[in-house]
């Protein structure tokens, strides 16, 4: 791996995830100031401590869970805290055996190897990956044919960190590897609002509670969104105002942005209302709703389905996805349940 790509303590870097330079300034660089996660946080830090004290690599861990939970963050986090360095690639990346094994022998003692998408590694990449987790060394084949030769090379006492929004996505072997698995939750109102003061703070901005508890609710229960929002209210704040957000500016800011009270999105919205109008509330499959809805299936999945999920708007059956009432009132539908179902 090329020098590009070697972060050092402290730095930030988010491949296979959206970015830009304002999300990057606004993530915390160690556990003091990180918000949320509370049994993970306690979890890592007895981790850190554990093999500080041993002089060892922290073991092998996994963190999965809807995207923009924090797992890039938590995985630079670790880095800081061992003071060592941190290599970031992506599953998509790594499209040869060879990739990987220029990665893994450029490693140093004690360096972390994050992996963001693990689960999008091809098969023949986990099979090189598999010794260099256990032994810390990997095996060649030079040549092909009856000349062909075998050739171990042995690795640094390097950690990896993989990164995952489909956990089942994982082959066994490849995930009982992991010495440590971390499921990311989705967040509370209070701790997103939270995490918009201390972005607010950072970027000088001034917001008064309510503009807060706006943002916060909004925000999907995930941090990146209420990053985002923050940043388009401010914009919104700015133009359209003097700057400062409160209650009323934020509302107006979000209106704007089709993003109602539980922080459903057009998309959202369509995605619902799609299965309702369509086939009467369902069960229907997530091929049909891809092409009725023109969405990726992966999108729907990934991004749209878990938060409608925590919000108890629909079920996953064996038969497909179900529109649950409490859905079907959010939307203000005035067709009864029962002529819709």
């Amino acid at each position: 791996m090329n020098e590009e790509n070697e972060i050092k303590s402290g730095d930030l870097l988010d491949l296979g995830e959206e970015h830009d330079d304002f999300l990057v300034s606004l993530r915390p660089k160690d556990f003091k100031n990180y918000i949320g996660q509370e049994k993970i946080r306690k979890n890592l830090i007895i981790c850190i401590e554990a093999a500080k004290k041993r002089s060892e690599p922290v073991e092998h861990l996994i963190l999965y869970g809807p995207p923009g939970l924090g797992k890039t963050t938590l995985a630079h986090i670790i880095s800081s805290e061992m003071g060592s360095n941190i290599r970031v690639t992506s599953g998509p990346a790594i499209e040869r055996a060879g990739d990987l094994a220029s990665i893994l022998t450029n490693l140093a003692d004690g360096d972390i190897l994050f992996i963001d998408e693990i689960h999008r590694l091809n098969r023949n990449i986990e099979e090189v990956l598999y010794p260099a987790m256990e032994d810390y060394a990997i095996d060649l084949i030079l040549g092909k044919g009856p000349s062909a030769k075998t050739m171990r090379i042995d690795l640094p006492r390097f950690t990896l960190i993989g990164a995952t929004t489909k956990m089942g996505s994982l082959s066994s072997p490849l995930r009982d590897r992991f010495g440590v698995h971390l499921k990311l939750d989705f967040y509370s109102d209070d701790e997103l609002a939270e995490i918009v003061k201390r972005a607010a703070k950072t970027l000088k901005v001034n917001i008064d509670q309510g503009g807060l508890r706006e943002i916060s609710k909004r925000s999907r229960k995930t941090p990146r969104i209420a990053n985002r929002l923050l940043k388009r209210v401010r914009d919104f704040a700015e133009v359209k105002h003097r700057g400062s957000i409160t209650e009323s500016i934020a509302k107006d800011a979000l209106k704007n942005l089709e993003i109602d009270d539980l922080g459903l999105d057009k998309g959202d919205r369509e995605y619902l209302e799609t299965i309702i109008n369509k086939f009467r509330g369902g069960p229907v499959g997530l091929d049909t709703i891809a092409a009725a809805t023109s969405e990726d299936k992966d999108t729907i999945e990934d991004v749209i389905e878990p938060y409608l999920l925590q919000l108890g708007f629909i079920d996953r059956t064996s038969k497909g996805r179900v529109v649950t009432p409490a859905a079907i009132k959010h939307l203000s539908l005035m067709r009864p349940l029962d002529k819709l179902l």
